[in-house]
């Protein structure tokens, strides 16, 4: 039987949503609050919790030996944290006005509603699953959470054909492809777009383009999946566009993925225009006191354009959770924003962005100059100095750095973390070219790759080219 908030000595805290987010929000609150003071009931729908998802594709590659490499806490260590996980129990239903969930479990079917005090919602998101013809037939993959990533390997392990298509080139695709080509399988990257990695400009994807041919991986660009073609047996056999068919043994789909709000949207709370909820500074609700919500399902404030956007990372979804649990515990923290950094790779081949793309600056009304450089992770005369590309945008007339992409071998990926520090502080590409960055030649020419494209941006502004 479930008590009214007068009958309970207690206030309750439920959360909807056992991963990165929720779980950090649960741990931060009950770090701040007793037991005796928070009841903190958390409902998670699968069979894992506090798992990290962008290590999926490293476990399937091999890299990672085993799952559990993956999981941070287990749901017997959140309830010896005091913590009341209820795990395989799905929430279909948040009733604002009643200040209640009702839930149901998924092995039993049996369903309840439990009242709440205070709510956060972390529903995180789901993969985009297009509506086409065989897209459910076995040997069709999304990989979004443990449970996909185990099916895929159960897949891979029962097929003998060793031919594998991977739709969608973004940083699953791209990391789906290396794991798979890692085990042994020719491999068919079938992309929408006119080069992979749209996160990029298509200038700087076409470097991902000829480097991943150049793995042996087969590109197909500007193409679009019309259908999934399956064998006398049911499954899976080939990926078709409109002109072409691919042959596959398993195909594994990375097309992206979508705030999961279903349920907030039915309960009315705000949500923005790339599906995300709307929160304030402290990732509470808008116009609602009671429930926070974070991670995958919220979008968030872009610092560089003052936009909204939706940026699925589990980096922003544990910070998500460490300010929503401050606050519930009676602490006060915000989440001031992003600058929309991201790294990736594939094989040798190292990805990174941050800031806003050319498409991004024009659609926000911002006047830009755009420089890309070709340098080297290290002196170029030290051994293992390998070529990096890095690309500038910055502002018109005030120099402000607007973004920065950057594609190379090793030592490449992780350089854009000056930019993300440079973007955050709103600096000039004047102000970066002075930045003291450390220097040897192990680690980096004189002058490192992304303050050589700092002066070309400098360069460029000035002449207003």
């Amino acid at each position: 039987m479930n008590m009214s908030r007068t009958e309970r000595s207690r206030e309750r805290l439920v959360v909807v949503g056992g991963d990165a987010a929720g779980m950090s929000a649960a741990s931060q609150a009950r770090r701040l609050r007793g037991p005796d003071e928070l009841e903190i009931v958390a409902f998670e729908r699968s069979h894992f919790t506090s798992y990290s998802a962008c290590g999926i594709p490293y476990w399937v590659g091999g890299d990672v030996p085993e799952r559990d490499r993956l999981i941070a806490r287990s749901p017997e260590e959140h309830r010896a944290r005091d913590i009341e996980l209820r795990m395989r129990t799905e929430v279909v239903e948040i009733d604002v006005e009643g200040r209640r969930v009702r839930a149901r479990e998924l092995d039993t079917g049996d369903a309840y509603w439990t009242p709440y005090d205070k709510l956060v919602i972390a529903t995180g998101a789901r993969p985009v699953r297009p509506d086409l013809p065989g897209v459910d037939a076995p040997g069709v993959h999304g990989v979004q959470n443990l449970d996909d990533g185990q099916a895929l390997l159960d897949t891979l392990a029962a097929t003998e054909g060793r031919r594998a298509v991977v739709v969608g080139a973004g940083y699953i695709g791209v990391e789906m492809a290396e794991s798979l080509i890692n085990l042994g399988y020719e491999v068919t990257v079938v992309n929408r777009g006119k080069e992979p990695m749209s996160t990029l400009d298509p200038d700087m994807g076409r470097l991902v383009h000829r480097a991943m041919e150049g793995m042996g991986i087969t590109m197909v660009d500007d193409a679009e999946v019309t259908k999934f073609l399956t064998g006398d047996d049911g499954r899976v056999r080939a990926v078709a566009t409109d002109d072409a068919e691919y042959p596959a043994d398993v195909v594994v789909l990375g097309i992206g993925v979508r705030p999961e709000t279903g349920l907030a949207r039915a309960a009315g709370l705000p949500v923005g225009d790339h599906g995300g909820l709307l929160t304030d500074l402290s990732m509470r609700v808008r116009g609602h006191d009671d429930i926070w919500a974070g991670g995958d399902c919220v979008e968030v404030l872009d610092l560089v354009s003052g936009r909204e956007r939706h940026i699925p990372l589990g980096t922003h979804a544990n910070k998500h959770g460490q300010v929503i649990g401050a606050n519930v515990g009676g602490g006060y923290a915000t989440f001031p924003g992003v600058v929309g950094t991201a790294v990736s790779k594939v094989c040798d081949l190292e990805i990174a962005r941050t800031g806003l793309r050319e498409k991004d600056a024009r659609r926000a009304g911002l006047q830009f100059v755009a420089v890309t450089i070709e340098s080297t992770s290290r002196a170029g005369y030290y051994p293992g100095a390998a070529p990096m590309t890095v690309k500038m945008l910055a502002e018109r007339r005030t120099g402000r750095l607007l973004g920065v992409q950057i594609v190379g071998r090793e030592g490449a990926g992780k350089r854009v973390d000056i930019a993300a520090v440079a973007l955050t502080a709103g600096m000039t590409v004047e102000q970066m070219t002075a930045l003291d960055l450390g220097y040897a030649p192990p680690f980096s020419p004189v002058w490192d790759p992304v303050l050589v494209a700092a002066r070309k941006a400098v360069t460029a502004v000035r002449s207003g080219s």
